[in-house]
């Protein structure tokens, strides 16, 4: 596992079924390959190979980025959950580096509309 770290937000008030605007952040270098160090020589080329994003053991979120993307990515989806359960995020970079950053999402049960 790698010592990057990922950030999740949310809404803190949810109730089943609402559209969630998901909002994650990832410390990560994304070294494209070309820039260089103090001595000039190149920095290789480290970039996430990809990313995913399950919640309640679904596949909610995937993304393969590519060089192009800056350091410490950042990436916004939608879920509609429909009980509380755990958002994992699991990572892999071209060093063969994982991670994986595991937050929780309570959910309220949708009222009854009232009389």
């Amino acid at each position: 596992m790698s010592q990057s770290l990922a950030r999740l937000q949310w809404p803190l008030a949810i109730q089943a079924g609402d559209v969630v605007k998901v909002r994650l952040l990832v410390q990560h270098p994304m070294h494209t390959g070309y820039q260089q160090d103090m001595q000039g020589r190149l920095i290789a080329r480290n970039v996430l190979v990809w990313l995913t994003c399950t919640l309640d053991g679904q596949q909610v979120f995937r993304v393969e980025p590519s060089s192009g993307i800056a350091a410490n990515p950042y990436f916004e989806f939608f879920v509609r959950p429909r009980t509380s359960a755990d958002m994992v995020v699991q990572w892999q970079d071209d060093l063969g580096v994982t991670g994986e950053w595991r937050q929780r999402m309570d959910v309220a049960e949708r009222k009854a509309p009232g009389p």
